[in-house]
């Protein structure tokens, strides 16, 4: 990926990042971000590892990032997508879209059936999220904006139930 001569390189967020990634979020996103139902969902749970990747030019400076957790759908496993992140100053160069795409393919390559996420489905569409009407955020969340992709054919096919934080 290239941007007026800036070469953007996505890997997989390490240890080392965490801080960095945290800061980026703590920009991009309101103050009490972490209040949010689905912050109660990652608490104590690691990201995926592989799955979870930052974007950084050439000059090794943060661009973006996305990260994955395991929850539980009923007593299905399904990855949970967020947040995902572009600086200010890197936004509209569509480092969102290619760290979402090769999340998502790389997480249909480890074996991984069903994503969801909690977002705005005019733009979570173009990668193929829909509505999740079976799966049951915690409250406070509006059910409009819970959304799933299946990563294999009927992935989300009669999974329902709470979403609940991964046993693992």
């Amino acid at each position: 990926m290239r941007r007026q001569g800036s070469v953007i390189e996505l890997m997989a967020e390490q240890p080392d990042d965490r801080w960095e990634v945290e800061a980026l979020y703590d920009l991009c996103f309101a103050p009490g971000r972490e209040a949010l139902s689905s912050y109660r969902l990652r608490d104590g749970v690691l990201p995926v590892e592989g799955l979870s990747q930052v974007a950084r030019d050439s000059d090794g400076i943060l661009a973006a990032a996305i990260r994955f957790w395991p929850v539980l759908v009923g007593t299905a496993p399904a990855l949970l997508l967020g947040p995902v992140a572009v600086h200010p100053t890197r936004q509209g160069e569509g480092l969102g879209g290619s760290l979402i795409r090769d999340s998502l393919a790389k997480a249909a390559e480890t074996g991984w059936a069903r994503v969801m996420l909690v977002g705005d489905a005019p733009y979570y569409q173009r990668f193929g999220f829909s509505r999740l009407d079976g799966a049951e955020m915690p409250p406070p969340t509006n059910p409009d904006r819970v959304l799933g992709l299946a990563l294999q054919a009927g992935a989300w096919e009669g999974i329902q139930g709470q979403v609940s934080r991964w046993q693992g």
